[in-house]
C-alpha cells in the first residue's frame, strides 16, 4: 500500500505539472500572440474561443460528456465502489487547460482533484485492491494533487479527509501523508513558482486587530452564501439555455466576454490579482480596464475590487453553465482574498485604525474556501503553508470558525455537492445510506400486481384481497396517474362484511404513498418511516410503474454489504 500511494502520487503529481504548465503555456501563447496582433481588450475575446474549444474536444473525443467538480469524486465514493472512468485520467487535463488557460473565469484545482483520483482509482482497479483500498488510493490521488497545485502537503491530506474520506481510519492517515509529502516534494522540484500561489514574507498577529477579523468572519460565511448561490442560479440558468451546446458556449462565454471587458481581472484564475492586494498595490488590476485613468484614486480602487467581488460569481458560472470546465476552488480564494481587501481598506480609508491590508487579504481567502467547502481545517493550514508560517494561526482559526459555521447555518452542504447531496446521492461519512444509495429502484422495483380504477366497486376489492397476496390495491386514474391506495388494514373491519355495509368504493381509497422511480433508496426509507408504512409506490412522469418494498430494500442492502465485504 504504501509503495502504491507513492506511484499514485508521482502520477498525480505529474498530472498537475502537465495540467499547469499547458495552461499557463496556453495562456502566454495566446496573449503573446495577441501582443503581436495589437489587438485591443483581446482577453475579452480569448475565453469565447477557450470554451467554444473546450465543447468542441468533449462532443468529438469525449463521448459528449464530462464530468466536472470534486462532487464526482464523492459519487465514485458513495455509490460507484471508489471506480472512476479512465478518461478521467487526461480529459480534465485538456479541457480545463484551454478553458482557464484562455480566460475563463474557473480554477484548475477540480480538475487536479478530480485527475488525481482517476490515477488512484484506476491504478486499484488494475491491481485489483479491494473497495477500502481502492477508495484510499483514490483519496491518496486527491492529496497528492491539492499538495502539488499549491506546494501545501498538509493541506492535501486535509482536504482529502474533510472532503473525500469523512470516515476515515488512523491506517489510512500515513498512505495520504506519503502521497501529499511526494506531491509537495514534486512540486518543489519541478514547478515554476510563478504557477504557484504564494506570499514569502513575515505576517504577524497584532491582537488590537482581532474585533476585526471576527467581522471578516462574519461577512465572510454570508459572502459565501451569496456566492454559491448566485454561482448556482446562473450556471444552471446559462446551462439549460439552450439544447445546442454550440449556441450555449457562444451565449454564456459572450456574457462573460463583456464582464471581462470591464472587469480585467476577472481573466483566467486571478492569482496576479490576488497578490497585487495582498502587496497592497489594487492599482494594478485597473490596468487595461476603463478605469485605469483612476488607478491612484483609493475610492474608486476599493469600489472596483468590491464590485469584482461580488460578479466573481457570474463569471464562474457563465464559464462553468456554459460548456468550460473548472471549479470553484480558485474563485473561492480569489473572492476571499477582494473582501479581505475590501475590509482592510474600508477600515484604513475611513481612519478608524491602521490594519494590516496583506493579513487581512489572505486570512480572508480561508475565510471564503472554509464557508464555501465546509473545510475550515483545510482552509487554516492551506493558508498557513502558503505564507510560509503560521504568525497568522490565531485569525485563520476566527474567520474560518466563523464563516464555516455562518454558512452552514444557510446552507446544508458545500458549494460543489449541494445539487446531489440535496437529492441524497452522496453521504461519504454514513456507510448505511451508502449502501442503500448504491440501490437503483428502477432496476429491482415490482411491475406485477393488480390495480383498480374509479369505475370499479367493493365487489372487485373483495375479489383482488381474496384471490392473491396483496395488501393493498393501487388506484390509478384513466391516464395511469395515481388517484389513491386500498389498503386491507384499513378497508378489513368492513370490506368482508354482508351488504349491510354502508361505506361506498370512493371511501375505501386512501393517500398513496409516491414517489419517483428514479428516487434513492434513502428517501423511500424515510417516507416510510414517515408514512409508517412497508411499501412505496414508484411513478414514471406520474404514470404508475409499480412499488418497493421495506424487505426489498433490506434484502439489497444485505447484498451490497456483502459484496463490500469480499471487495
Amino acid at each position: 500500500m504504501y509503495l502504491s500511494c507513492i506511484l499514485v502520487a508521482i502520477s498525480s503529481a505529474l498530472a498537475v505539472i502537465v495540467l499547469k504548465t499547458f495552461a499557463h503555456s496556453v495562456l502566454e501563447f495566446t496573449l503573446h500572440v495577441s501582443s503581436l496582433l495589437k489587438l485591443p481588450y483581446v482577453t475579452s475575446i480569448l475565453p469565447i474561443i477557450g470554451i467554444l474549444l473546450t465543447v468542441l474536444v468533449v462532443q468529438k473525443f469525449l463521448d459528449g460528456s464530462i464530468e466536472k467538480g470534486t462532487a464526482q469524486i464523492m459519487i465514485a465514493v458513495a455509490k460507484k465502489s471508489g471506480i472512476m472512468p479512465k478518461k478521467q485520467m487526461y480529459a480534465q487535463i485538456i479541457t480545463s487547460s484551454l478553458t482557464v488557460g484562455m480566460g475563463g473565469s474557473a480554477g484548475l484545482e477540480s480538475p487536479i482533484t478530480i485527475t488525481g483520483a482517476a490515477f488512484g482509482s484506476n491504478y486499484a482497479q488494475y491491481y485489483r485492491f479491494k473497495y477500502k483500498d481502492r477508495t484510499l488510493l483514490l483519496a491518496c490521488g486527491v492529496a497528492a494533487g491539492i499538495a502539488t497545485a499549491f506546494n501545501a502537503p498538509i493541506a492535501g491530506v486535509l482536504f482529502a479527509i474533510e472532503v473525500i474520506l469523512a470516515d476515515m481510519s488512523v491506517t489510512a492517515f500515513i498512505p495520504l501523508l506519503l502521497s501529499s509529502a511526494t506531491g509537495a516534494l514534486i512540486a518543489n522540484l519541478t514547478l515554476n513558482k510563478s504557477m504557484l500561489l504564494s506570499f514569502r514574507y513575515a505576517l504577524g498577529f497584532d491582537y488590537h486587530n482581532t474585533i476585526f477579523y471576527i467581522l471578516l468572519g462574519i461577512l465572510a460565511g454570508f459572502v459565501s452564501v451569496y456566492h454559491a448561490r448566485l454561482f448556482r442560479k446562473i450556471e444552471h440558468k446559462i446551462g439549460s439555455f439552450s439544447k445546442n451546446v454550440y449556441w450555449r458556449a457562444i451565449v454564456g462565454s459572450g456574457l462573460l466576454a463583456i464582464l471581462i471587458f470591464f472587469f480585467p481581472t476577472l481573466f483566467g484564475e486571478g492569482f496576479d490579482g490576488i497578490k497585487y492586494l495582498a502587496n497592497d498595490e489594487a492599482g494594478f488590476i485597473l490596468n487595461n480596464s476603463l478605469l485605469e485613468s483612476f488607478k491612484t484614486n483609493q475610492w474608486v480602487i476599493l469600489g472596483f475590487v468590491t464590485v469584482t467581488m461580488l460578479i466573481k460569481s457570474i463569471a464562474t458560472g457563465l464559464t462553468l453553465g456554459s460548456g468550460g470546465n473548472g471549479g470553484n476552488f480558485a474563485p473561492s480564494l480569489f473572492v476571499g482574498s477582494y473582501l479581505g481587501y475590501v475590509v482592510a481598506k474600508f477600515i484604513n480609508l475611513l481612519g478608524f485604525k491602521e490594519v494590516p491590508v496583506g493579513n487581512f487579504t489572505v486570512v480572508g481567502m480561508a475565510a471564503l474556501l472554509s464557508g464555501l467547502f465546509h473545510a475550515p481545517l483545510t482552509a487554516i493550514f492551506l493558508i498557513a503553508e502558503i505564507t510560509g508560517g503560521y504568525g497568522l494561526i490565531i485569525p485563520l482559526m476566527l474567520v474560518s470558525s466563523i464563516s464555516f459555521a455562518i454558512a452552514k447555518r444557510y446552507d446544508k452542504y458545500s458549494m460543489d455537492i449541494y445539487t446531489i447531496a440535496d437529492k441524497g446521492m452522496v453521504f461519504t461519512s454514513d456507510k448505511d445510506q451508502n449502501l442503500l444509495n448504491k440501490i437503483d429502484l428502477f432496476e429491482i422495483y415490482i411491475k406485477n400486481i393488480k390495480t383498480l380504477n374509479l369505475d370499479n366497486s367493493i365487489a372487485d376489492i373483495k375479489e383482488i384481497f381474496s384471490t392473491t397476496t396483496q395488501y393493498f390495491i393501487p388506484v390509478l386514474n384513466e391516464d395511469q396517474t395515481i388517484n389513491g391506495i386500498i389498503d386491507l388494514d384499513y378497508v378489513r373491519p368492513f370490506i368482508f362484511k354482508d351488504a349491510a355495509s354502508d361505506k361506498s368504493y370512493a371511501e375505501c381509497i386512501t393517500q398513496a404513498p409516491t414517489l419517483s422511480v428514479f428516487a434513492n433508496a434513502t428517501k423511500v426509507i424515510k417516507l416510510m418511516e414517515e408514512k409508517k408504512t412497508d411499501y412505496v409506490l414508484l411513478t414514471k412522469e406520474n404514470k404508475f410503474m409499480g412499488y418497493v418494498t421495506e424487505s426489498l430494500l433490506l434484502e439489497h442492502y444485505r447484498d451490497n454489504l456483502k459484496k463490500l465485504r469480499i471487495e
